[in-house]
């Protein structure tokens, strides 16, 4: 919500600060500021990640919630580029929820409901879209739109950005009155040896297991084991199921910045002139599609077809569908709108497909008890990524608008080009020796035998752990 909410406004906010010294530099900028929060994650979210795996999943996303409601509201009353900028770099420093989050929707579920578990994590997501855009888009500037309702000199007219990012805040203030219901997914229990537990197959206090024979995710914590941190970056599963996750976090943060700016920039440039209105209605009906096809489509998807599969047709279908992109700046009136939105919505889609699919494929390379290690890793690459992108995404843009008329690539088709990039280099990733395809399945937790355990350890290591 916090994300999504900026798309419809930041550009407006940018200029507003009056710190770009032409309309063309508005778009550098205002990546910035979309970098600043996943800067902040990239430095802590591997640190959170660890205190997850020792403490719990639960108080790390209680923190997490809690820091949105202070410094999201501290975002909507910032009065320069610089208080803006520190606020959302706050944020993602202090707000290390989302890779314990998954590793939860992961644990909390028996094996075959992984995928829909991790999947209503990317249905989160899709809510997130609908109510965020709409939020930034309707309640921003709320003196220019609803004058009777907040007159000019009014405290909204003076900070027009902080009304949605107030909402925002309340939405995860009740966020936090419900996290304190959520049972913990990983209990500490008194220490034993763990591997003579799994050589006797005994595995009391490890887990308990269903009639199927999944493991749910009570397991037995022992701290902070550096031996077996060591032994996750010799596994390449891990490795490169976190570069599939970094590339396309940073294709998507891009793209979903450069399309806000696209949008809203004026027709000479080659943009849309939208307003953000215009742009929160496009976000938000994406949004609404998105969350009936995570409720819905994509764990039967998944189930059937596998992660891998899903994330290679997703890669090929983006493709085509970005290469199409600048000719939508061509139409008008309702043409645009009858083209635009379901391009949007078809984007959207493609980019859970792909997002899911990798919590699935990062959760499976790994046990439980460093799940919680491994998410917040990933999470620090894939910030990283996110850092880059928005920032990198907004100093392209401004390029872009000053090579209009180049002979080559001008203007938005260089921009879209450039995504592409990104996107071919994901597809070939998910291809052996790069992408394992022992991935499909999870690692066996130690309540299996052990004779089973090390039958697949072996299995696995023949494929892909690096020696």
């Amino acid at each position: 919500l916090p994300l999504s909410s900026l798309f419809p406004f930041i550009y407006f906010m940018v200029r507003d600060f009056g710190i770009a010294k032409s309309e063309t530099r508005i778009g550098t900028y205002a990546g910035l500021i979309g970098a600043a929060l996943m800067f902040g994650r990239f430095l802590s979210s591997t640190f959170w990640g660890m205190l997850a795996d020792k403490y719990g999943r639960k108080p790390v996303m209680l923190f997490g919630t809690a820091t949105i409601v202070v410094l999201n509201t501290a975002f909507g009353f910032s009065t320069n580029f610089w208080l803006a900028l520190s606020s959302r770099f706050l944020l993602g420093l202090l707000n290390g929820m989302l890779g314990p989050v998954r590793a939860y929707a992961s644990e909390i579920c028996t094996r075959e409901y992984q995928a829909l578990g991790l999947s209503m994590v990317g249905t989160m997501w899709g809510v997130g879209l609908i109510i965020g855009p709409a939020i930034g888009g309707y309640l921003s500037q709320p003196s220019d739109k609803y004058p009777s309702l907040f007159p000019s000199g009014s405290l909204f007219d003076r900070f027009p950005y902080a009304l949605p990012c107030i909402c925002i805040s309340a939405i995860a203030c009740f966020g936090v009155f419900v996290s304190f219901w959520l049972p913990e997914s990983i209990h500490k229990h008194p220490k034993i040896d763990l591997q003579r537990s799994e050589e006797t197959s005994v595995g009391k206090g490890n887990s308990i297991n269903n009639k199927q024979g999944n493991t749910h995710a009570i397991v037995t914590v022992k701290g902070e084991d550096s031996t077996s941190k060591k032994r996750t970056w010799k596994n390449w599963g891990v490795v490169s199921a976190i570069a599939i996750y970094f590339l396309w976090g940073l294709h998507d943060m891009a793209y979903s910045e450069i399309f806000s700016l696209w949008a809203v920039s004026p027709k000479k440039y080659g943009g849309l002139g939208f307003t953000t209105s215009d742009v929160g209605t496009v976000l938000a009906v994406s949004g609404a599609v998105l969350l009936v096809f995570q409720l819905l489509a994509y764990a039967p998807l998944a189930n059937r077809f596998g992660a891998i599969r899903i994330i290679r047709v997703a890669a090929v279908v983006t493709l085509l569908l970005i290469a199409l992109f600048p000719l939508i700046a061509k139409t008008s009136g309702v043409t645009l709108w009858s083209v635009l939105i379901p391009a949007n919505v078809v984007k959207s889609i493609l980019s859970s497909c792909v997002i899911t699919g990798n919590f699935i494929l990062i959760n499976n390379s790994v046990v439980i008890t460093e799940r919680g290690f491994v998410n917040g890793v990933s999470m620090s690459f894939v910030s990283l990524a996110r850092a880059v992108g928005p920032a990198c995404a907004g100093s392209l843009f401004s390029w872009a608008q000053e090579r209009t008329d180049s002979w080559f690539l001008p203007g938005m088709w260089m921009v879209f080009f450039i995504l592409n990039i990104i996107v071919v280099l994901v597809l070939i990733g998910t291809f052996d020796p790069i992408l394992p395809k022992s991935l499909v399945n999870p690692v066996p937790e130690s309540s299996e035998s052990w004779e089973s355990i090390k039958n697949q350890k072996l299995e696995r290591s023949s494929s892909f752990t690096l020696t």
